[in-house]
């Protein structure tokens, strides 16, 4: 039965992007991946980076066989959220070298940015220039990015969310990139494009990326 992506739930992987000690992003990871979790819509699944297999001696597309369930995720995937702290003005490495080992596997597919500061900008710095690394990649960013400023004082020790505030955004932030991924996901299943076959099912539209 071909897939329009209409009806099923949606596949929206999570990406934390850093491999830091200390790291106040993982309270933010852990957040939206339970509000993911729990979303009637969605299926998920939460990947860190400390978990990845990232060899001294190499980089890029190279590590995509030593890292198999993440080039399976993006392939089953119809969007994905990314994660990342602001370091210096920028984002962390570890998170450039995991987008880096897939290309053709993101194409035409939804994604959506959180930024995280311990200042007042939530990451809004980060967030700018992941744009232009993600589109590169071929994703399509939604415009609902979520800021997380002054991160240490969002959630109590225990890791739950203090500034009540943020839960309005959170559901904006999905309502958005699943209209996104659905709308997307049309697109791939029945119309042509030189980076995937037109198969009626956008879900097996990566199967064949090399």
């Amino acid at each position: 039965m071909n897939d329009d992506g209409l009806t099923r739930k949606l596949f929206i992987p999570i990406l934390l992007g850093t491999i830091r000690k200390g790291r106040e992003s993982e309270n933010v990871a852990k957040l939206i991946f339970d509000r993911a979790r729990a979303h009637p819509e969605l299926e998920t699944q939460l990947f860190d980076p400390r978990r990845m297999v990232f060899p001294m001696n190499d980089e890029g597309q190279g590590l995509k066989k030593l890292n198999p369930e993440w080039r399976e995720a993006i392939i089953r995937a119809d969007g994905l959220i990314i994660i990342s702290p602001e370091y210096n003005h920028g984002y962390p490495g570890s998170l450039k070298m995991a987008l880096d080992m897939l290309l053709k596997e993101y194409i035409h597919k939804a994604v959506a940015l959180v930024g995280v500061s311990a200042g007042p900008w939530g990451g809004t710095r980060v967030i700018e220039k992941l744009v232009g690394v993600v589109r590169e990649l071929g994703l399509v960013v939604t415009f609902t990015d979520l800021n997380f400023n002054n991160v240490e004082t969002k959630f109590d020790a225990e890791g739950r969310l203090l500034d009540q505030a943020m839960n309005a955004r959170i559901d904006g932030f999905f309502a958005e990139l699943i209209w996104m991924a659905r709308t997307l996901c049309l697109g791939r299943a029945h119309l042509p494009s030189e980076y995937h076959e037109q198969s009626g099912d956008c879900r097996l539209v990566a199967a064949g990326s090399e």
